[in-house]
């Protein structure tokens, strides 16, 4: 990579930090975050995403909480020829209400929302989960309640 300005904002090698503690079959943990204010100081966004190829067992993994932080959550399917199809199917109860989920899609969870669990249906292929929360740059920020 070039010396330069670039050097302070791209981050090439993750940390692996959400679900550090966690110990899990069927999916990536702990996550690999990409962005953060451990990395670019002064950037109050934290991205970190992981794969997921089986059932998670436990299964929910992740409870019911909230953020401090506005937060988007995506899930992304890996077929080339059909994107949109997720290739697994879960559900999310927000606010209360339960979503089931099989389509790549992104969730925008407004801070305070009650999110959780999410309990994984089926896996038929590996799927990308995705969580940006703006506001929230630190690990500490965007895990309360949920993976530590």
């Amino acid at each position: 990579m070039k010396k330069g300005p670039r050097k302070k904002t791209l981050v090439t090698k993750p940390a692996y930090e959400v679900g550090r503690n966690t110990v899990v079959t069927g999916r990536r943990l702990p996550s690999m975050t990409y962005m953060s204010n451990e990395f670019v100081p002064g950037c109050d966004v934290y991205v970190e995403y992981g794969w997921i190829w089986a059932v998670p067992d436990p299964n929910p993994l992740i409870g019911e909480h909230t953020h401090d932080y506005d937060q988007i959550a995506l899930h992304i399917g890996t077929d080339p020829q059909n994107p949109e199809d997720l290739g697994a199917e879960f559900e999310i109860v927000v606010d209360g209400e339960p979503v089931t989920i099989n389509k790549t899609h992104s969730l925008y969870l407004p801070k305070g929302t009650k999110h959780g669990p999410v309990t994984w249906k089926r896996v038929d292929r590996p799927v990308i989960e995705m969580t940006i929360t703006l506001g929230g740059g630190t690990v500490e920020a965007v895990s309360p309640g949920a993976l530590k």
